[in-house]
């Protein structure tokens, strides 16, 4: 090794000591189980549904459960206590009125069932890490009854006071509630969501806010991630689409409520302009809703969502016009309405629109803005770049965020790589150069980064702010990757036909070992067991569909976690969990209310499938980061050779 680079990490282990303690500290964090993943896909909003999943952490919290009582305590009881694990500071209040004749004996109980099952939580862990892990009010009680043995009758008797002290200085509450909290945290190591944060329901803001503050995360950047992330960065085109969607799930919390966007100026301008106009087109999804709207708010919504989608097909165009290189031309419909007999020219066939009023359309310009659609653009413009929490949020996502990840033997991103129908990867032409494969995954995740930190010093910031509309909707995007988006036809066509979205060759060639193989070697994933996950396409498991393809190498987990989903898959989502064992897909039914859930202790259920069971363990040393930690031991025992050669020649 390097004299100069053994001098370099000398200055941080300068003596022999120093060395020989951090060699024995990092070899038994190497023989420790690997700690435990959880991926999630396509949560789209649905944040009381991905709260409860993270608590329940899809279940690992009941089978810690079961693995440290078995048969010492009922279902029953078991099932009460994962219900005050999830939400101890509401099953308390219940609990505390239906215990109250032996409220102290059920907590004495109930604290050291809690600290039972910290100690089963934590055994993955060093101590430096659950330290670490633990809530400052409670730190150094925690961490005595955790690593204090009962056994021995002294240390029983030192046990059994620190739980008769919290009990009678009325601090029994607050402990159960960090307790909980704290095996919510050890339960899972790591979280891994694979894209599609946002869009459909409406608590996309709260998914992020609680994001915020969750330890150890990586997220996968999906197509509505984007679309948000664009408008955040400033692109109106994606801005238009994000309120566009929102308008059509009748979902106004996010904006409004969650990041203050007025809307004021579209619904002023929508009523204008669309008074007499049924809208039938643009009717809103109101099963779905959070809020019961009158027939006055259906009709405004209706209105504000006919004219967005209207500006949002101009400010395409021009979009569309200074890329030719993107071969988006067919997106381009206005200019190719018949106004007379209200049809419209697509593929040389004409078709008659279900609503053929487009008032604030000149024939002789159609993609013009007029002045009071520029005015709109401008004040919600203007508010979206104004919103600090949505600023916050895009941070996080591109601190915490990639296109794609590989992470112990398994390859992540939300959608698709592009693909030829020979199964080879396809040549894509970004800002004037071709890449293909993982090369053009890194140039895809550079873009996004130019356009949204931002980076306005560098020549290609408006090309990169162009992409990320491009990225939503681009035959060629990683993140959609269909021959079109068909938007206007969906709207205004009847014919099925015309709504077609034809999937690119990724979707077909996942399906082949050989193909996964390639890919994966592509990203340099390595192991005996690898995988592919993805999100994206929902799983239709009333068709018959499996998430599970190409013999295991490739899993899909996005279930249909959004409402909106649940008649078309069948069921309420997928998720993920690797632990040291095994690797399991959870298939969860329907969430039916955080309320349901804290009052009568409906979890959601969900049925567990194994996916693969190693022969023996998983260790950390097994993992990327235990091999970044071997490489330490290897770089330091150099160290302690060039030590003792010093030290001998002196």
């Amino acid at each position: 090794m390097d004299k100069r680079y053994l001098d370099l990490l000398g200055r941080q282990f300068p003596t022999i000591e120093a060395a020989s303690t951090e060699i024995i500290n990092l070899e038994a964090i190497l023989n420790l189980p690997k700690g435990t993943e959880h991926f999630l896909s396509d949560v789209h909003g649905e944040y009381e549904a991905f709260d409860h999943v993270l608590r329940n952490a899809s279940g690992a919290v009941a089978r810690k459960i079961n693995e440290e009582f078995g048969t010492e305590l009922r279902e029953k009881e078991k099932h009460d206590l994962c219900t005050l694990i999830y939400y101890p500071s509401e099953r308390l209040e219940i609990i505390k009125r239906e215990e109250k004749e032996s409220i102290n004996e059920w907590y004495m109980v109930t604290l050291m069932r809690l600290v039972r099952i910290c100690k089963a939580c934590s055994s993955k862990y060093t101590r430096s890490k659950v330290r670490k892990a633990l809530p400052v009010a409670f730190s150094y009680i925690i961490e005595e009854l955790m690593y204090e043995s009962g056994d021995d009758e002294h240390k029983h008797a030192y046990v059994t006071a620190i739980f008769h002290s919290i009990i009678d200085n009325g601090r029994s509450d607050a402990f159960i509630i960090e307790m909980s909290l704290l095996i919510q945290r050890l339960v899972i190591d790591r979280l891994h969501l694979v894209g599609d944060v946002y869009d459909r329901g409406p608590g996309a803001h709260l998914i992020m806010d609680k994001l915020m503050n969750y330890r150890d995360i990586d997220i996968q950047w999906g197509n509505h991630d984007v679309l948000w992330m664009g408008a955040a960065a400033g692109n109106d085109a994606c801005m238009c689409n994000v309120i566009r969607i929102s308008l059509r799930y009748a979902n106004l919390t996010t904006l409004e409520d969650g990041y203050g966007i007025n809307m004021i100026p579209l619904a002023t301008f929508a009523q204008s302009h669309y008074q007499n106009d049924t809208c039938l087109p643009y009717m809103p999804k109101l099963k779905y809703a959070d809020i019961n709207y009158d027939e006055a708010n259906v009709r405004l919504i209706s209105q504000m969502h006919k004219a967005i989608a209207i500006i949002q097909w101009k400010l395409e165009h021009d979009i569309i016009v200074r890329h030719p290189e993107w071969n988006m031309e067919n997106r381009d419909l206005l200019h190719r309405l018949n106004r007379q007999d209200g049809t419209v020219e697509i593929g040389g066939n004409w078709y008659k629109m279900k609503d053929p009023d487009f008032p604030t359309v000149d024939p002789n310009d159609p993609y013009a803005l007029t002045d009071e659609e520029r005015d709109v653009v401008e004040k919600l413009h203007n508010s979206f770049a104004g919103s600090a929490k949505l600023a916050q949020h895009l941070r996080l996502m591109l601190d915490k965020g990639s296109l794609y990840l590989v992470c112990n033997g398994n390859l992540l991103f939300h959608a698709s790589i592009p693909m030829t129908e020979d199964g080879k990867f396809k040549e894509v032409e970004l800002l004037g150069r071709k890449y293909s494969g993982r090369a053009f995954c890194d140039e895809v995740d550079r873009l996004v980064r130019v356009a949204c930190l931002p980076c306005k010093d560098l020549p290609e910031y408006k090309e990169s702010i162009d992409y990320m509309w491009y990225w939503w909707c681009g035959a060629d995007s990683p993140s959609f990757d269909k021959h079109q988006m068909a938007t206007f036809e969906r709207y205004l066509l009847d014919e099925k036909e015309t709504h077609t979205e034809r999937k690119g060759f990724y979707y077909k060639h996942r399906e082949h070992d050989k193909y996964c193989d390639y890919i994966l070697d592509e990203f340099g994933v390595i192991g005996e067991h690898r995988h592919i996950i993805n999100g994206h396409v929902p799983v239709k498991t009333t068709k018959g569909e499996s998430p599970i393809r190409a013999n295991g190498k490739v899993l899909v987990i996005d279930g249909g976690f959004s409402r909106a989903y649940h008649s078309e898959t069948g069921i309420a989502g997928y998720t993920l969990i690797s632990n040291s064992h095994t690797m399991q897909l959870v298939q969860h039914e329907p969430f039916e209310s955080r309320q349901k859930a804290i009052e009568e202790g409906c979890d959601l259920q969900g049925t567990h499938f194994v996916v693969e069971t190693d022969s023996k363990r998983t260790y950390v040393r097994d993992t990327d980061n235990g091999r970044k930690l071997q490489n330490q031991v290897d770089e330091l025992k150099e160290l302690l050779k060039y030590y003792k050669l010093k030290y001998s020649q002196q």
